[in-house]
């Protein structure tokens, strides 16, 4: 049993290590931001507006505790996640009407949105994965999905099943006055306190932004229309060379892009997976090579 809640055998650990999921986590913001009541409720009950990086560095925190911390760590921040959710609640603009911010088509869109957003920058940036292992991620997410509320069987655990889901749900969607206010912003964000020492930087965030919002899906993009249309295989070049550089980046510096706290997990992490075998020369990022892991006794007969 391995100390954290995705060991690193797993497809999700090969994905959630990668650092093209800063990417990802941005362009999945984008996605969920067009889903109305989904949008509204986010609009209505955090300070997005102001601090809409910092609502992406809150997602990666939460994602990093459920790949990377214990089962105690996660089962108890998603029990404040899921309290803080039941307490909230959302006025629907179209039907003048208070409803529940917890409610499961909400829960179900965000989380397929950000786990299929993951994903799929993840394999055009140049993460090599197969299809089955595409399809193992998405059941391994099934688990994920049930700390915010939601029943692992009614969560599509297949890339086949989330193409349909999402396609079910594309009538559903539009670019309401908060969604475009959500990509303008992360186009030209506010730094979190933590990160306030970018802001002279902040000009070379733009070509960042971009690159998340010419990301998305097709008609994601043509329903925006924000930004002018680009050569996608441009975009595929600069997810691939993103990808590069960011991985190239020293752990411990890249752990900086993370609250105290998950900083803090993420080296009790470290601690608890050298204690159980695993060599980490090379850090949590080093553990996706098989060599690195614990000599397993082979299985007996019975």
């Amino acid at each position: 049993m391995s100390a954290t809640v995705q060991p690193p055998e797993s497809v999700t650990w090969r994905v959630h290590i990668d650092r093209s999921m800063w990417v990802g986590g941005v362009r999945s913001l984008m996605l969920q931001a067009l889903h109305p009541v989904a949008m509204w409720g986010v609009w209505q009950n955090s300070n997005f507006q102001e601090d809409p990086l910092g609502r992406l560095q809150r997602t990666s925190d939460f994602v990093g505790v459920a790949t990377f911390g214990t089962d105690a760590e996660i089962d108890a921040l998603a029990a404040k996640v899921r309290g803080i959710h039941r307490s909230l609640r959302i006025l629907n603009h179209d039907t003048g009407k208070k409803e529940r911010l917890d409610q499961p088509e909400l829960l179900l869109w965000v989380h397929c949105a950000e786990v299929y957003s993951y994903l799929q920058v993840a394999r055009r940036a140049g993460l090599p994965l197969t299809d089955a292992m595409a399809d193992r991620y998405l059941e391994e997410q099934r688990r994920t999905a049930t700390h915010v509320g939601l029943h692992a069987e009614d969560v599509p655990g297949t890339v086949a099943d989330m193409e349909d889901y999402i396609a079910f749900m594309r009538p559903r969607l539009r670019v309401t006055e908060e969604a475009a206010s959500t990509v303008r912003f992360l186009l030209w964000p506010t730094m979190p306190e933590n990160l306030k020492f970018l802001n002279p930087g902040k000009p070379g965030y733009f070509p960042f932004g971009a690159l998340c919002y010419y990301s998305l899906p097709d008609w994601a993009r043509q329903m925006y229309g924000t930004l002018p249309e680009v050569p996608q295989p441009m975009v595929t070049a600069a997810l691939r060379s993103f990808r590069m550089a960011m991985n190239s980046i020293p752990e411990k510096v890249h752990d900086f892009a993370f609250a105290k706290p998950t900083r803090e997990m993420l080296e009790r992490a470290r601690l608890s997976l050298a204690a159980e075998g695993y060599d980490l020369g090379r850090g949590l990022y080093g553990l996706r090579d098989p060599r690195r892991w614990p000599a397993r006794p082979a299985l007996q007969p019975a």
